[in-house]
């Protein structure tokens, strides 16, 4: 495919359809927040974890377990999953245990899936 069959021949902008999309985007606060999910779900470790807690709520040990890596690493991989709200973690005596957040980041992650298992 040649570059300029993916582009316009002409210069042509419906006004309208323009304001309809002003009106509806999101603030630049939650369009960066948007955008920094994204950036974390780019990481291959971190998406793993993921879908190890999309099957089930795991402690650091277990993950790193899982992983073949180390609880340092995967406690810097959590804490960062952790401040994008990906995660939550519960205490039961001395275990922590991480889950996904909430039903969106179950979601999301399923219709992720969903798109690259597509054929």
């Amino acid at each position: 495919m040649k570059n300029n069959e993916t582009i316009c021949e002409i210069t042509w902008i419906d006004k309208q359809k323009i304001s309809n999309v002003k009106k509806m985007m999101k603030s630049e606060a939650i369009i960066n927040h948007l955008s920094e999910t994204f950036k974390v779900l780019g990481d291959a470790t971190r998406v793993k974890i993921l879908f190890a807690l999309l099957i089930q709520e795991l402690c650091v040990c277990e993950i790193a377990d899982l992983l073949e890596t180390t609880k340092s690493a995967i406690s810097h991989q959590l804490r960062i999953l952790r401040n994008t709200r990906l995660v939550k973690y519960r205490k039961e005596g001395k275990m922590v245990f991480y889950s996904l957040d909430d039903n969106h980041i179950t979601n999301l992650f399923a219709e992720g899936l969903k798109h690259v298992e597509e054929k």
